[in-house]
């Protein structure tokens, strides 16, 4: 079967849907390394100035930022380990294993994702009151160590990726259910796996609602946290704000450079099979 080649209309294409994506980027960054009357300007400046460490040191000095970055690492790579790995467990066994009820189960972990997170916040709040959890990490990170997505996601991915054949094959060599798991679902579901991770970590990262209620801002602050602090005030300081929105992106796209393989070989994968 021959495939067809691209033509420079398609290239043209591409070109301009990742002009238009990387933009909004790198004006901030344009800003960011400027002062607040780059804003009046009739035509966008599209060239660096000279600004930003200066913007850059006005961030830590305005909030505690590295305690924000510090704190939103710990959340993101905890929630995206503890998703991608009680997530894949999961997936695992709605998928390979046989068990009374099994289906139903599945559903009934579907049918989480269909309640709005509003309607969980007072009772969560309280509970996290209870607990004396107000203001710790731990706060942010237990509510979400697993969601419905992640059971989902994997779920499917062992669906396509782990034939029952090799399962069946790993029990005749008398391996348990985790071993089972170890040596024959996880490397075939990797990665998928690591797109979960990401798409996680970039969730927790991001996340700015529950942090917001639930820590304090002055003692506990995540990186959303610290920016919505960063934007207050009468006069908004957009050069500051995006200096600080510039820094906080870091850490995704390092996250993105460390996966590229796998999340590009995993969303391949998925798209070869469909």
């Amino acid at each position: 079967m021959k495939h067809a080649k691209a033509g420079p209309l398609l290239y043209g294409f591409l070109v301009a849907v990742l002009a238009a994506s990387v933009f909004p980027l790198y004006y901030s960054f344009i800003v960011a390394s400027k002062d607040n009357s780059v804003l009046g300007e009739k035509v966008p400046p599209l060239v660096p100035g000279g600004n930003l460490v200066e913007n850059i040191t006005r961030v830590f000095d305005t909030v505690d930022f590295w305690l924000a970055m510090q704190n939103s690492f710990v959340v993101a790579s905890t929630v995206a380990i503890s998703n991608v790995v009680l997530g894949t467990l999961a997936g695992f066994a709605f998928s390979r294993l046989r068990f009374k009820g099994r289906d139903t189960l599945f559903l009934l972990v579907l049918g989480t994702a269909m309640v709005p997170t509003q309607l969980g916040v007072i009772p969560l709040y309280m509970l996290m009151s209870d607990l004396d959890w107000y203001g710790t990490l731990q706060a942010v990170i237990v509510p979400v160590l697993i969601g419905s997505f992640a059971v989902f996601w994997m779920r499917q991915a062992c669906e396509e990726t782990v034939p029952y054949e090799l399962i069946e094959a790993a029990r005749v060599d008398g391996c348990s259910v985790l071993r089972t798991f170890w040596h024959v679902g996880f490397p075939a579901v990797r990665p998928q796996a690591a797109v979960l991770g990401m798409f996680t970590f970039m969730t927790a990262w991001n996340d700015f609602f529950w942090p917001l209620i639930v820590l304090d801002p002055n003692d506990s602050p995540t990186v959303q946290v610290a920016l919505s602090t960063l934007a207050s005030g009468y006069y908004t300081d957009y050069s500051l704000m995006l200096a600080g929105a510039s820094l906080a992106v870091l850490p995704v796209i390092a996250i993105f450079v460390l996966l590229s393989r796998q999340i590009v070989g995993g969303i391949m994968q998925g798209a070869l099979k469909g």
